[in-house]
């Protein structure tokens, strides 16, 4: 019996249907009208019985984002496979088969294949792209279908438009790729030689050619180093001839040709020719003047023997073993030494300095310790008029002690090498009593530069005070023939007074830096040693200790063990201890009482955020089935290594140091962590962190990676200091 007709239950289908459209059956295929219908849907799409489906797209999921198709999420990505397929040939006696190695790229967005052959010298064959990129047909009878990723695979046939191509290997990622996707990746085939390939290639190895071939490459040298001159400044003696005196030079050496170039220094008034240049462009000889010789007896190529009529029509073999031939050395950069002498068509040249570029081509080529290499003082220059030769003599060799110093104490990478102190000018002036300044001290050369910051309303325009300029010591003749003293870097520190231009001023402050560096060099500044400082201390009287505990037990009546920096800089003033104010400083901060602030979790959380929203890190729901499977035992904690690995297994762009001190913060007393916590606290999607200020993260980094600069010095640990001091003059007063 029928069922009824109930509200809702009807036989016709037709109904919530909005399509109706019918295809096509009848199409143009090359220009013969003819029916197609077998591949066309039915009526609104729908497949007709028997009829399946096509797929217009990649076989393979979408990526981790759900919404992002197959094209973006497998763009660029590309399976590459390396391949060999035998061609038949005939009508000829060499060879019967040729065994042509290929390429083959399957590109995942699509599934379209493209084979390439590598192209061969003098191979004779037509190669390159065999087949262009688009979705390949299977053979028949399965026609209407198209080659996917599970076609593929090492040592198995395919079959692309009736060649066989055997697949041998792959590369690496399309290793991993095959394996994540479940296919079990075959071992790599072997491919067969090549009989004719192989007979070529012995062929070419044995073929000695009659006439050696000699290439003089040139352009290689001048692509990679055309323009790039390497400029020395040198320094000729030529007092011993008649109304001769000390000349200064400048040698230019191309590195595209190898060639040289001197150029003389000629300062305004000084009674000489401005010549063009001293020594024309060109290749300069070791050892000159050199003998003369006859034309075709200096060359590129020795001629062995010559067959036949001299000119047109003869042969000739060149010598590869260059038998007779005149060899002639020149100058390479490698002889071109701060220090070294150089023979310039018989004229002793003595190379004092270089400019920055050539000093960064020396350090980057040779290293530091080539590039100082000297071959041994530079002659002794002997004339009429020994005054001038020492005053000569002298400026050379301060010349190559400053290219030494430069070259050592240059600024390399975060190392600046600069000391700088503020200081203020000592007037009677008001005015000028309030005026700051920026000394900065260059270790590479000696050089000091002053800048005067603004000031608002003080009525002084700031900016440049010195240029950048070594100065001269007080109290010195201006006409003598000894060397003037200049100030050095021993000369500086907190609480001298540098007179500048008949101007004092006192150094007043120093960057950490320049304290740092004092102390890491303490045998060369001694207001930074501290065994100096602690040997004046202990020659303090014996009336003054009782002084001195007196005003430290009032300073500290809670018997602390520390007192303020200005009780105890006030105490170290009124003890008469003759210690300047760098020393003093410098003893603070070795008795400092530095307390290490604890990074903010809070501050961590949020660049830790914003790492992972600049790289676009989204998959914390993956990570927590991670954690989840490796937890056994559900107790929602895993151990440190284990997180980390499974960090890593996700690649969680977070540096190494920030990852460790963040886990850190989430372990319990077992060292355990609650990865629930830690997947909360980084997930910048569900739980976004407040901005970041700029000040906050430049705090952090310093804090936490270990390399904080030194805290400013609060509290003095006096305890210490009196049993490193004191108690050992009691013990020796006693004993």
């Amino acid at each position: 019996m029928a069922l009824p007709m109930l509200p809702g239950n009807s036989v016709n289908r037709n109904l919530g249907k909005e399509k109706f459209h019918k295809s096509q059956h009848f199409d143009y295929c090359n220009g013969v009208s003819m029916l197609v219908g077998a591949e066309k849907p039915g009526i609104g799409g729908e497949a007709l019985p028997g009829q399946s489906a096509r797929r217009n797209c990649s076989l393979l999921p979408r990526g981790e984002d759900s919404a992002a198709p197959s094209w973006v999420a497998f763009d660029k990505q590309v399976l590459c496979f390396d391949a060999y397929f035998q061609e038949s040939v005939a009508q000829s006696r060499e060879e019967t088969y040729r065994v042509r190695k290929c390429k083959i790229y399957f590109y995942l967005e699509d599934d379209t294949i493209q084979v390439v052959e590598p192209e061969l010298k003098n191979s004779g064959l037509p190669q390159g792209t065999l087949i262009h990129r688009h979705r390949i047909p299977l053979p028949a009878p399965n026609d209407d279908q198209f080659y996917n990723l599970h076609h593929f695979n090492i040592d198995q046939e395919i079959v692309l438009y009736s060649r066989t191509f055997v697949i041998t290997a792959c590369d690496a990622f399309t290793c991993n790729f095959l394996r994540k996707v479940g296919v079990r990746v075959r071992p790599p085939a072997a491919t067969p030689t090549d009989p004719y390939s192989k007979l070529r290639q012995e062929l070419e190895e044995s073929m000695k050619p009659l006439r050696p071939y000699e290439r003089l490459d040139t352009l290689k040298q001048f692509l990679d180093h055309d323009r790039n001159v390497l400029r020395f400044y040198c320094f000729w003696d030529d007092t011993q001839s008649m109304f001769g005196d000390p000349r200064e030079l400048l040698l230019h050496y191309f590195l595209a040709d190898d060639t040289i170039e001197i150029r003389e220094v000629i300062y305004p008034n000084s009674g000489r020719d401005a010549v063009p240049k001293f020594l024309k462009r060109g290749k300069l000889p070791k050892h000159s003047p050199i003998p003369k010789r006859q034309p075709g007896e200096i060359t590129n190529h020795t001629v062995l023997n010559v067959f036949g009529p001299m000119g047109q029509g003869g042969r000739y073999i060149l010598d590869s073993l260059k038998t007779g031939a005149v060899q002639e050395e020149f100058y390479k950069d490698c002889d071109l030494t701060i220090g070294g002498v150089v023979n310039v068509w018989g004229r002793r040249v003595i190379v004092c300095d270089c400019d920055d570029f050539t000093k960064e081509y020396y350090r980057s080529k040779y290293g530091i310790g080539e590039s100082l290499k000297l071959r041994g003082k530079h002659p002794t220059l002997t004339s009429q008029n020994p005054t001038l030769i020492s005053v000569a003599d002298s400026i050379c060799s301060l010349a190559l002690c400053r290219s030494i110093l430069l070259l050592l104490y240059g600024r390399q990478g975060l190392e600046s090498n600069v000391l700088r102190f503020m200081g203020k000018m000592q007037s009677d002036s008001p005015v000028n009593k309030e005026r700051t300044f920026i000394i900065s001290f260059y270790l590479s050369d000696d050089t000091i530069t002053m800048f005067e910051p603004t000031q608002r309303n003080s009525g002084v325009i700031g900016g440049k005070f010195l240029e950048r300029s070594r100065v001269k010591k007080p109290g010195q003749e201006l006409f003598k023939s000894e060397m003037s003293e200049y100030y050095k870097a021993q000369d500086l520190y907190v609480g001298a007074t540098l007179i500048i231009n008949n101007q004092p001023f006192q150094l007043v402050e120093c960057d950490e830096y320049a304290l740092n560096y004092m102390e890491q060099h303490s045998e060369e500044f001694p207001m930074a040693n501290i065994g100096t400082i602690l040997s004046k201390l202990k020659s303090i009287p014996d009336e003054k200790h009782k002084e001195i505990k007196q005003f430290l037990a009032l300073s500290d009546p809670s018997n602390t063990g520390f007192i303020p920096y200005e009780s105890f800089r006030s105490l170290l003033a009124d003890a008469h201890a003759g210690l300047s104010e760098h020393e003093t400083m410098t003893l603070a901060r070795s008795y400092a009482a530095r307390e290490q602030a604890e990074p903010d979790v809070g501050i961590m959380l949020a660049i830790a955020q914003d790492h992972l929203r600049r790289k676009h890190f989204e998959s914390f729901s993956d990570m927590l089935r991670a954690f989840t499977h490796e937890d056994r035992d559900r107790t929602g904690h895993l151990s440190t290594k284990e997180v980390q690995v499974i960090c890593k297994a996700f690649r969680l762009p977070l540096a190494g140091d920030l990852l460790r001190a963040l886990l850190q913060k989430f372990e319990n007393e077992s060292g355990r962590i609650d990865y629930h916590a830690f997947l909360s606290g980084i997930n910048w999607r569900e739980n976004p962190s407040p901005p970041l200020l700029p000040d906050d993260a430049l705090k952090f980094d310093i804090d936490w990676n270990g390399e904080a600069v030194s805290p400013e010095v609060k509290s003095i640990n006096y305890s210490v200091l009196l049993e490193d001091v004191f108690v050992i003059v009691d013990k020796c007063t006693n004993g």
